[in-house]
């Protein structure tokens, strides 16, 4: 396995970026499909960096961009989470927009366009918590780049505003799978049937997943929601479409 911590110039700074991609011993030489990891509201920790390691184990060059550097270098040490650092996260957590995300997501792959370890055909994602909306949001912004789009217990993507992310469903290209979990109160009873009714309507391919006995959180190993029968299915899952659709 190799690895790197790079910086990506957007329009709004300078966005530290973490990458994992196999020796060419493993899976052969590159350039790999890329797998954008978008973060979840806690932010870049080595939970995080372990899950882009272990899709960079199955032939991929995954990609951890650190959506805070508006911010400074943030940095939560969950161990330790305090009422007033779970303040300090959904704050940052607020900060970010659809449109910025998406500014970011180009001047991401601008810079992955220069990293021979990065193939420039079709890519990849997968979004946790908040990043369910980012997830949707880049698929529909770049229909042709991201083929292979993944949720888990993502929120905000169905909401009442302009700027929600399943308006965008007429300009995806890609498939989509959503995994939410049984008991979240982050996701309100109308976002997956709307959800579910605006991709068939608009053709979207998708696979929208309900895990039982399931809270928020379910597939981070350090949460004591931590479902670990359900995370490696969805696991299966991201797996199975990222190679089916991206080879």
């Amino acid at each position: 396995m190799a690895e790197r911590e790079f910086d990506v110039t957007t329009p709004n700074g300078v966005m530290p970026t973490f990458a994992a991609w196999p020796e060419p011993d493993e899976h052969g030489p590159g350039p790999y499909p890329v797998i954008v990891m978008y973060m979840d509201a806690p932010g870049i920790r080595e939970e995080l960096r372990d899950f882009a390691r272990r899709i960079a184990g199955q032939g991929y060059c995954a990609v951890l961009p650190d959506l805070y550097y508006r911010l400074g270098l943030l940095r939560f040490n969950l161990a330790k989470r305090t009422e007033k650092m779970g303040e300090m996260i959904f704050a940052a957590w607020h900060s970010l927009t659809n449109a910025g995300v998406a500014r970011d997501t180009g001047a991401l792959l601008e810079a992955l366009g220069e990293d021979p370890n990065a193939s420039d055909g079709p890519m990849g994602n997968v979004g946790y918590c908040m990043s369910g909306a980012f997830i949707t949001t880049v698929a529909g912004t770049f229909p042709d780049r991201f083929a292979a789009n993944v949720s888990l217990y993502g929120v905000w993507i169905v909401t009442e505003n302009d700027d929600s992310p399943h308006l965008l469903a007429p300009q995806i290209a890609g498939e989509m799978y959503y995994a939410f979990a049984e008991h979240d109160d982050w996701v309100p009873d109308n976002v997956i049937p709307d959800l579910k009714a605006t991709l068939d309507a608009n053709g979207v391919p998708n696979e929208i997943e309900t895990f039982p006995g399931t809270e928020h959180g379910f597939a981070f190993p350090q949460r004591p929601v931590y479902h670990e029968p359900s995370a490696e299915i969805v696991w299966g899952k991201m797996f199975e479409l990222y190679a089916r659709v991206l080879g």
